[in-house]
């Protein structure tokens, strides 16, 4: 008895949590968000079930963030993500880029690009399509 009481309590301490998963943008997938962080803006108020099961209770809505191709066909694309089944709410992508630049700061939305800066790895390229052709 003591330690059945004991477990609820680890239980119910485990529950407490809170966190957030948000890929960097540009990398789609589910966004995990436990409970204490305000809700993401969303594409739609209303979630997108593909495929409900007849008889049974839908389970709890999950959070993507799509391309929107995606989310205008998500009955092509939503067995890629195991999420016909589930109410979907699509996240816009401006709430992910100003979530993940709040969590990781040193991120730059502009990949690295910087005025000025060559990748001297590789040759420069060649373009001769605006080269006039040479007079014999």
């Amino acid at each position: 008895m003591i330690a059945a009481a004991g477990f609820a309590a680890v239980a119910a301490h485990a529950q407490v949590g809170v966190s957030i998963g948000i890929n960097q943008p540009g990398v789609y997938g589910q966004i995990n968000i436990g409970g204490g962080y305000p809700p993401p803006v969303l594409v739609s108020p209303q979630p997108v079930i593909v495929a409900p099961v007849p008889g049974v209770a839908p389970a709890p809505p999950i959070y993507m963030y799509v391309p929107p191709a995606y989310e205008e066909h998500w009955g092509r694309y939503c067995a890629r993500y195991g999420a016909c089944h589930r109410p979907v709410y699509f996240v816009q992508e401006q709430w992910v880029h100003d979530r993940y630049q709040h969590y990781h700061p040193e991120w730059r939305g502009d990949r690295g690009a910087r005025h000025g800066y060559r990748d001297d790895r590789h040759p420069p390229r060649r373009d001769d399509r605006h080269t006039p052709p040479p007079s014999y």
